[in-house]
């Protein structure tokens, strides 16, 4: 087999390993941006800030820390500024510490830093070749309260909480009580809130955001409608800083309609972004963009099933989907998962991909909630064909578990970074993700090439992924126990090839179609030596 195609590795979305945090939640580089806007109240457990900002994230980068994971994609929370104020949903005081919900898309938290952070943040990952992405709402504003007004009547409804009944009541509705939604379905042009023309005026930059605005519309000839500002503002990121992606929050409370706008627009800002920043363009790779459709199954292929209607989203601005089938399917044996996703996404989801994961900030069913199974949650994940990722702390066996908290805020504690320093069975864990992750990082064939199964037992399978001129090819033995053992590897690797199994880092040549490793592991990923 010809090698010389393989030196560097591309880089294929399919088969990203991403990391998802919560800012507020993952380091805190620079512990003097902690409060801001007078937030001072107590709140409920973990429902304030924290202190995790975009300088920490940095910090962990510079440290290799997301190297050493096999990470290639970095999506945070978003990061523009909240509202002011807190307020009770039932779960106890909460501030904006998660970031979804804006009170200026034009401006960063200052919690989380400034845009020179944003602007080193992009500039450090692609140093690494690691991605950058954003999580946008064009959904809803934050709530009201007496620090932050409600946005005009043209541009937010409240007062109809959404019933998920029908689409137009999982559209044009408020997700809970205070939470105003956008009314991304008009074609009504709107003013800017007068609050924010006052914002702007007060922090010096009302003429060049109007300016800005008006180049925008100009160039564009959208109306100026609710949607068309938000998206406006949210390519804003990728047009300044070069940021790769989008996970978009909510997508399924909004027409469809918006998101084929806002991808147009995220693509013709990353292309403008490329023109003007031609030494620090990675690859070709087009913008990528997540949709989190709540419910969404990789099940259901290329629809989401409302109950009055599906809808489509890949044929709507969506390179992937957040797949909710994932902490289900994990239960199963590994052929099982393996050859499911195989046959979805080289079928009826080719040319896209979903995006797996095992916990995250706002499912209440995690798979595996009190991380007894953090090997087989690695295992199964980082194998598993399609996206993957990896929730801050699902390395670490970070508790899920937090004795007090309301809601969500239990999935939301701090980065348990002492657990790692100290404690050796969190570096067990560590290190078991970390093989895992960098294996997957090296080889696009594992989230985005065919699956074969090889032998049921042992359990050993092959994947293959090509493209163009490139292709990569692995073979990987599951639960082999310790000690010697045996794999059939003639389906892809001749007679006299070497092999490394990057488990173990164990090397061996194959002969009379096997490859034998000796290693104290129950795991091997072969791959070329």
């Amino acid at each position: 087999m010809n090698n010389d195609n393989t030196s560097k590795t591309p880089f294929v979305w399919e088969g990203a390993n991403i990391y998802f945090l919560l800012t507020d939640r993952f380091y805190n580089g620079n512990p003097s941006n902690d409060i801001n806007f007078n937030r001072t109240k107590t709140t409920g457990k973990l429902r304030g800030f924290e202190g995790g900002d975009i300088l920490g994230i940095i910090k962990k980068i510079d440290e290799g820390y997301f190297d050493q994971l096999g990470i290639n994609v970095i999506w945070l929370t978003p990061i523009v500024e909240q509202i002011h104020d807190g307020v009770d949903e039932g779960t106890g005081l909460t501030y904006g510490y998660h970031g979804y919900w804006a009170r200026d898309w034009t401006a960063l938290d200052p919690n989380c830093g400034t845009k020179e952070d944003l602007s080193n943040l992009v500039k450090k990952a692609h140093e690494k070749g690691i991605r950058i992405m954003l999580d946008g709402v064009i959904n809803h504003t934050g709530p009201v309260t007496p620090e932050d007004p409600i946005w005009p009547e043209d541009w937010v409804r409240t007062g109809i909480v959404c019933d998920y009944k029908s689409f137009e009541n999982t559209t044009m509705c408020t997700l809970v009580d205070n939470l105003p939604d956008v009314r991304t379905e008009s074609t009504q042009e709107v003013e800017l809130p007068s609050f924010l023309i006052e914002k702007w005026k007060n922090e010096d930059r009302y003429d060049k955001e109007i300016t800005s605005l008006n180049e925008f519309f100009e160039r564009t000839k959208y109306p100026r409608t609710p949607k068309y500002y938000i998206i406006k503002w949210l390519t804003d990121y990728i047009l300044e800083f070069g940021i790769d992606g989008y996970r978009c929050d909510t997508v399924k409370h909004t027409e469809e309609i918006v998101w084929v706008d806002f991808k147009k627009e995220c693509e013709y800002a990353f292309e403008t972004w490329k023109k003007h920043h031609p030494l620090q363009v990675l690859d070709q790779n087009p913008f990528y963009t997540i949709a989190e459709v709540y419910g969404y199954e990789i099940s259901g292929g290329l629809d989401y099933d409302f109950g009055d209607r599906k809808v489509n989203y890949f044929q709507h601005g969506f390179n992937s989907m957040i797949n909710f089938e994932f902490k289900l399917d994990v239960q199963n044996d590994y052929e099982i998962i393996f050859s499911k996703y195989s046959e979805k996404l080289q079928n009826e989801l080719k040319g896209f991909s979903v995006l797996n994961y095992i916990s995250s900030h706002d499912d209440p069913d995690p798979f595996d909630a009190n991380r007894n199974r953090t090997f087989e949650s690695g295992t199964k994940l980082l194998l598993s064909p399609g996206i993957s990722q990896v929730y801050y702390g699902d390395e670490s066996g970070r508790s899920l578990v937090i004795d007090g908290t309301e809601g969500d805020a239990t999935l939301r504690s701090f980065m348990n970074w002492e657990d790692i320093e100290s404690k050796e069975e969190t570096q067990r864990i560590l290190l078991h993700w970390q093989k895992l992750g960098q294996f997957r990082r090296n080889h696009p064939a594992i989230g985005a090439g065919i699956h074969q199964q090889i032998s049921a037992k042992p359990y050993i399978f092959s994947r293959i992924y090509t493209n163009e001129n490139y292709t990569d090819e692995v073979i990987i033995g599951l639960d082999l126990g310790t000690g010697s053992k045996e794999l059939p590897v003639d389906s892809i690797f001749k007679d006299g090839t070497r092999l490394k199994d990057a488990f173990s880092g164990i090397e061996t040549e194959v002969q009379n179609g096997k490859a034998i490793v000796d290693s104290e592991f129950g795991l091997v990923l072969l791959e070329l030596a």
